[in-house]
């Protein structure tokens, strides 16, 4: 792991904009692991605790040799430290490594870290000006606070998953999933804001010098992406349906057919826009037309105007759909799959699709990119998913200064 022990100590020189940052990740599946990700990516030096078997995700999605592919994405720029949680000497390990973090990041259930014997104020005799970032499906307060929850459980609540369903009365299944696990990636995205806001405002030039607590729930992440669905609500009693592929708010705006069998997204919704598109598809009549004339009026009128435009559309394969759109300058993509993202020149061009050397797989495999790009101080993939506790010696020893026989007890007692 030499290469990965000089790319921390490379960060720590400041070379990334978080150089110098370490945080402690206590998490499982997404939420917090997304997070810490994050974090790892902008050049944290992430420590990730896993039980013995490692982190329940590794599991998740396709495998080879027994390794996930995901993983090796979802668990970058991190180290990998095993602990048995539940056992004393555990405790002590996490409480030895407090000092030397500026955050913990978790999304056990509520009260389950205090019953760990790691409860925040706890972890703070440790460390007084520690900054820790909770998530939980719906937060460490209220009625609701000890209740199950996943990612889904979020969507739900927040009203997502109503507004990503088929509009009514167009059938019968149930309410579409957007796809990945956007509550737990939300939630760990509103973590990486709070726990950086509460690190600015304890470090910074008069700064308090004082920890804080950052307490994100899954429902409150998703519930405020919600637009204006709840001051419609409150004010005109209006709620919110699903309108499938379109905009309620906005017309056209749609997912067009092709005549190879894609979807073409087209947004024409501004003035200019719409004038565009309706000289290109042969109806420059509409421009301006009573019931066409500006955007509420449009909107009130997209089953029409989606099958008009659809019409045109479907005369055309995807390729020549673009260059007549791009021509014109109306914004518009083709519907992409994961085929269509690793080839796009754009996302190659600005490192958003990369192969990285993943040596757990034993190949390169394709990751995203670093998001956000900061250009002074660009994040990187310093290494991929480690195995579970490649790293556990390494911070023991660099860490907690322990020796080969305090390592070799802590593994006979099972903490490690």
């Amino acid at each position: 792991m030499n290469a990965e022990r000089e790319a921390v100590e490379r960060d720590e020189e400041g070379r990334s904009a978080l150089s110098g940052l370490r945080v402690l990740e206590i998490g499982h599946f997404v939420a917090a692991p997304f997070a810490a990700r994050i974090l790892g990516d902008l050049g944290a030096d992430v420590i990730k605790i896993e039980p013995p078997g490692g982190d329940p995700a590794r599991q998740w999605g396709e495998q080879i040799d027994g390794h996930s592919l995901w993983w090796s994405m979802h668990g970058r720029n991190k180290r990998s430290v095993t602990l048995n949680l539940k056992h004393p000497r555990a405790r002590e390990v996490i409480l030895g490594l407090i000092p030397h973090c500026d955050a913990v990041i978790e999304n056990l259930r509520p009260g389950q870290i205090d019953k760990l014997g790691l409860a925040p104020e706890t972890l703070r005799q440790a460390r007084p000006d520690l900054v820790i970032a909770h998530i939980s499906g719906f937060g460490q307060t209220g009625p609701y606070r000890d209740r199950a929850a996943f990612g889904v459980i979020g969507e739900a609540i927040g009203g997502l998953r109503r507004l990503t369903d088929h509009p009514p009365g167009v059938c019968d299944l149930p309410p579409v999933r957007v796809g990945v696990s956007i509550g737990d990636s939300i939630s760990g995205l509103y973590a990486v804001i709070g726990l950086l806001a509460a690190l600015w405002a304890r470090d910074r030039p008069h700064g308090d010098g004082t920890g804080r607590t950052v307490d994100v729930a899954l429902t409150e992440s998703i519930l405020s992406l919600m637009e204006g669905m709840l001051p419609e609500y409150g004010a005109l009693g209006k709620v919110k349906a699903p309108t499938g592929g379109g905009i309620a708010t906005a017309a056209p705006t749609n997912a067009y057919p092709t005549a190879d069998g894609a979807w073409m997204l087209i947004a024409a919704n501004s003035e200019p826009l719409f004038a565009k598109l309706m000289t290109l598809i042969g109806r420059p009549e509409l421009i301006g037309a009573e019931g066409y004339a500006g955007n509420q009026q449009r909107v009130a009128n997209a089953a029409a105007l989606d099958a008009m435009i659809g019409d045109w559309s479907r005369r055309h394969d995807a390729q020549a759909l673009r260059a007549l759109l791009e021509a014109s300058d109306i914004p518009n993509s083709k519907v992409y799959s994961a085929a269509d993202i690793a080839a796009d020149p754009q996302y190659l061009d600005r490192g958003m699709v990369r192969a990285v050397d993943d040596p757990v797989l034993g190949r390169p495999i394709l990751h995203s990119g670093v998001v956000p790009h900061i250009v002074e101080t660009p994040g990187a993939v310093r290494w991929t998913g480690p195995a579970a506790g490649a790293h556990t010696e390494a911070v023991l020893r660099g860490l907690l200064g322990l020796g080969d026989a305090e390592i070799a007890g802590l593994r006979e007692a099972g903490a490690i």
